[in-house]
Parts: structure tokens; sequence; C-alpha cells
């Protein structure tokens, strides 16, 4: 008792190569040079950077990497520290102007165009184990809580 401190918060940050229409994915520079800007400019105290990983812009080719870094993040977090983990994906949306965090996720698969390995699913289960494709997952009471305000279709961090 009373040698707990406030827990620290280990972020594990990935994002994906280049893909049909978009030749430099934004998300692949960020997360590349991340642990560089890191180095340089440090954390806040109780912020810790994970595994940051780029991971292949297709559906099962992400799949492995993903499965991959994610046990890598669970085993390297000490279970004894009681460290909260955050896993932040970053996404493109061509044509957004904006960040913008989901709202919610869904369990589903649908492209509008080809992977880069030719996979273009419709209304698939991304995790056919998790369930159908029904099951949404809200995020929004999540991060209301942690103080991000909610400005419509975009949040203000």
């Amino acid at each position: 008792m009373g040698s707990e401190g406030p827990k620290s918060v280990v972020v594990h940050v990935s994002g994906f190569k280049k893909f049909q229409g978009v030749a430099e994915n934004p998300t692949e520079t960020i997360v590349s040079n991340l642990r560089g800007f890191v180095e340089k400019r440090g954390l806040p105290a109780g912020l810790k950077l994970g595994s940051c990983d780029v991971l292949e812009t297709a559906g099962d080719g992400a799949r492995a990497a993903l499965y991959k870094a994610m046990e890598s993040g669970i085993s390297a977090t000490d279970s004894k520290s009681h460290d909260q983990v955050v896993w932040l994906h970053l996404g493109v949306n061509s044509g957004a102007v904006k960040f913008a965090i989901e709202r919610q996720a869904v369990n589903e698969a649908t492209f509008r165009c080809p992977d880069e390995l030719g996979w273009q699913p419709q209304q698939q289960p991304i995790v056919p184990e998790d369930g159908g494709t029904s099951r949404v997952r809200e995020n929004f009471d999540m991060l209301s809580e942690s103080g991000i305000k909610y400005l419509g279709s975009e949040f203000n961090v």
C-alpha cells in the first residue's frame, strides 16, 4: 500500500504501406519516423512508445504481421507493471482534410477496390471467430471518458 504510482501507458502504433490510389501513404511515413522523433523529443512522464509497425495493405497479407505485433506488444508489457496498453492504428482517408477517430468498429471487410494482393471482399467478417458482420463495437464512450471532445465526425485532441 502506498507504493503504487500512477499507471503508465504504453502506445503501440501501426500504419499501412502504399495502396491503390495512394502512391505514398502518409501513415507509413509517420510510423517509420515516430521512434526517431520520440527519441529526440521525448514523451511526457508515464507515456511509453511500444511497437511501431508498418503493415502490408492487404487484408490477409496484414493479418500475420498484425498478430505478431500484438503478441510481441503483449509479451513486452510486463503484466506486473499494470501498464495500460493502447493500440493506435493510423489509416488514410484520401478525401479528409483533418484527422478523425473512428466512432465504431465493425467486423466487416468491404473494399471499394482490390488490396495490394488483389483481394476485394464484400461484406465478409474480418475475424470470422469474432462473430458475424453485424457485430459493432462503439469507441465513442471510451474516448469521451478520456477527455477527448467529439466534434461531429472529428475529435478535438
